[in-house]
């Protein structure tokens, strides 16, 4: 049985000794898992009635992955996977791999090291180490293409993608799909082969189809689908290796590069946004037995691009949703754009049309704010402006039954002056959805001042439910999100202003993996929307009327990629192109202003802009806006695509250390947050700050 280090329970059917791995949830190849194998292949070397093995996964899955938490941890504490990999591709008797659930990644690697390979229908089977930043390093890259060959395998290893068993068996990668229970066709498999000489090893096979032009092609590929990125070349090498070397010499360059591969900055990135996206979904002091509103009907104020993608991501996991708009004409124009997102989707293959037409049914459209008295939940997504949003809010809390949610999905304004206007303010919630929200994962979840630990609960549920990666934040303009890309936002215009050209300055934030910089995502946002948002901040303070270069552009009717025009020309809708009359409006405010252009590097230009983003999240964190730095930066890779390798603007920071952030905040005339300075100066980092204070 299960016991101390060995998580391995050995039980026998006849001459089949049988090794279950108990390692719950997803028998992680952990420390303890290894131990317990080497236990079991020790009996089955040496009692001679033992024929064969079984080894299976106890629970729901196979081996699910190796134990991410132990890449950290000195190389003689960690799990071996290399030297049970090793003993099982020289054992003397078949040793078969009984697969339910998932075989990824080291649960793989364990799996084709085995004489043979039998599966359920349904269990899915993958490498995928590419996405932290990592490559398979127990034999994967050896002997993946030596068994589906170099084109799959490349293919498999690169997406990191799993594929079904059933596709697994015309691979080869699977001996026999078994119908019925997995353990006891296991072992008739096992019974059926005891006699087998000599036993077939994958790493004396020859891996098919490694030919220059597929490597080449490989090499291109990820230039674009793995931009900036470590492992998947390295990927790409080893498995050119196997196709062109003896496997030893293969297994061996591959363990020394997986060592290079995790202990990179990117993998650090990886693993930790990994680890982000969980603790994301712990609210300190929120009960986890918190009660929640059962959410079975939606609905929506507004269809316009938000309202309709927010739309979607309820019909796509079967809510009914109803939504209202204040005329034919705009609610008309809005269901056909998700129809057409949704026919898109259709021709790409990826849905039928029949569930097109089923998803459409489910949306009722409506010019009757009162259609919504039976929702559970009611989103409104209108534009930004108090005054229209408190309207709505007070006409929701007399229509709305008792105990729906009134969520809005403001991105920058004061979801308590929202709340206030209603006679139940526990109800009120901010949901800020990404857009377009129907492709964004990201979803900001705002706790005002009243909102029950019961809607909180709820919002992260739904969450869940509808494919976000939900990130509770607190009330302050523009919460986390928007509020940082603010400053990012002052700082890239402040670039602008003392001389750098627009295209530049986005170029800064491309060279750190970014695929938009500040100026293109202004653009793609609409200039509009920020020209209004500090216009109804000056308004809030008392202050004159914005008069910045960028409101500027919007006031010569420049919006953005909506208008075609605005920082850069869009002659095809679509791509930036530098625009002139841009240079000459700067050109003019600098002379207007008495400010002096000079050249300002691409390196001063990608620290300006992300130490920006640094601090202010730093202030953040002091404010208590954000429960962990770690939350910022799933918010940041999520929703405003700061490259996950990089891991999110504050891990970055603490790869850089903080003494040397400081340093340059203080070299580029910006003041450092206290809590960073004070980090900096007693040599810590955020995730120090993360686990103190999860320690309390």
């Amino acid at each position: 049985m299960t016991t101390g280090k060995n998580l391995v329970d050995q039980t026998r059917d006849g001459e089949i000794l049988i090794l279950t791995i108990q390692n719950p949830p997803v028998n992680a190849f952990s420390v303890g898992v290894p131990e317990g194998l080497h236990a079991g292949l020790d009996v089955a070397e040496s009692d001679a009635e033992v024929r064969a093995v079984v080894i299976i996964g106890g629970g729901r899955t196979f081996v699910a992955g190796a134990d991410i938490r132990t890449f950290d941890l000195p190389r003689e504490q960690s799990p071996d996977l290399r030297g049970v990999v090793n003993r099982l591709d020289g054992f003397s008797k078949p040793v078969v791999a009984a697969i339910h659930g998932t075989a990824l990644g080291g649960g793989l690697e364990l799996a084709l090291a085995c004489t043979y390979r039998v599966a359920v229908p349904g269990a899915q089977l993958g490498l995928p180490e590419v996405k932290l930043g990592v490559l398979p390093g127990a034999g994967g890259t050896q002997r993946l293409p030596r068994v589906v060959g170099a084109q799959k395998a490349l293919e498999m290893m690169l997406s990191g993608n799993p594929v079904k068993a059933e596709e697994a068996g015309t691979l080869g990668l699977i001996d026999e799909l078994v119908d019925g229970d997995l353990l006891t066709g296991a072992v008739a498999f096992a019974r059926a082969h005891t006699d087998t000489t000599p036993l077939p090893r994958v790493s004396e096979k020859t891996a098919e189809g490694g030919s220059p032009e597929l490597f080449a092609a490989a090499r291109d590929g990820i230039k674009k689908t793995h931009k900036g990125q470590y492992s998947p070349g390295l990927i790409v090498d080893l498995a050119e290796m196997a196709t062109r070397k003896p496997f030893a010499e293969g297994y061996a360059e591959e363990g020394r590069l997986f060592m290079q591969a995790k202990d990179s900055p990117q993998s650090r990135g990886l693993r930790h946004i990994f680890f982000a996206e969980r603790e994301a979904g712990k609210i300190a002091g929120l009960d986890k037995n918190t009660p929640q509103t059962e959410i079975r009907a939606a609905g929506i104020i507004g269809a316009g691009t938000m309202g309709g993608g927010i739309a979607m991501n309820f019909l796509n996991v079967g809510i009914p949703v109803t939504i209202v708009e204040t005329t034919q004409e705009a609610l008309d124009r809005g269901l056909g754009v998700v129809r057409k997102n949704y026919e898109n989707t259709a021709k790409k293959g990826r849905m039928s049309m029949d569930d097109v037409e089923k998803r459409m049914g489910m949306l009722t459209p409506t010019l009757n704010m009162q259609d919504l008295s039976g929702a559970d939940i009611i989103i409104e997504a209108v534009f930004e402006n108090m005054d229209v949003k408190k309207e709505i809010f007070t006409r929701l809390d007399a229509i709305a039954k008792p105990g729906a949610i009134l969520a809005s999905n403001t991105s920058t304004l004061d979801v308590n002056e929202i709340a206030s206007v209603t006679k139940r303010p526990e109800s009120v919630i901010g949901l800020h959805f990404f857009s377009p929200a129907n492709v964004m994962r990201l979803l900001e979840i705002v706790r005002a001042d009243k909102t029950s630990d019961s809607v909180l609960a709820t919002g992260m549920a739904l969450a869940k439910r509808i494919k976000k990666v939900g990130v509770v934040v607190g009330v302050c303009d523009g919460f986390v999100g928007n509020r940082m890309v603010h400053h990012y936002g002052d700082e890239a215009r402040k670039l602008a202003e003392e001389g750098a050209k627009p295209q530049d300055v986005d170029a800064a934030m491309h060279s750190l993996g970014l695929p938009m910089g500040p100026f293109e995502m202004s653009d793609m946002a609409g200039l509009d929307v920020g020209h209004l948002i500090r216009q109804h901040q000056a308004k809030v303070a008392g202050q004159p009327k914005p008069d910045g270069w960028l409101d500027r552009i919007v006031e010569a009717g420049r919006k953005g990629q909506k208008t075609q025009a605005g920082i850069y020309n869009y002659p095809d809708g679509r791509r930036p192109v530098p625009a002139e009359s841009t240079d000459e409006l700067l050109s003019t405010y600098r002379q207007e202003k008495g400010l002096t252009p000079r050249e300002v590097s691409q390196d001063e230009a990608t620290r300006r802009l992300t130490y920006s983003l640094v601090n202010e999240g730093a202030q953040i964190l002091d404010e208590g806006i954000a429960q962990r730095s770690s939350d910022i930066d799933v918010i940041y890779v999520y929703g405003y695509g700061f490259p996950a390798y990089r891991g999110g603007p504050m891990k970055y920071a603490d790869e850089q250390g903080l003494g040397s952030v400081m340093a340059d905040l203080e070299k580029y005339g910006q003041t450092p947050a206290p809590l960073l300075k004070k980090l900096a100066e007693e040599g810590r980092t955020f995730a120090d700050w993360d686990k103190e204070k999860a320690r309390g």
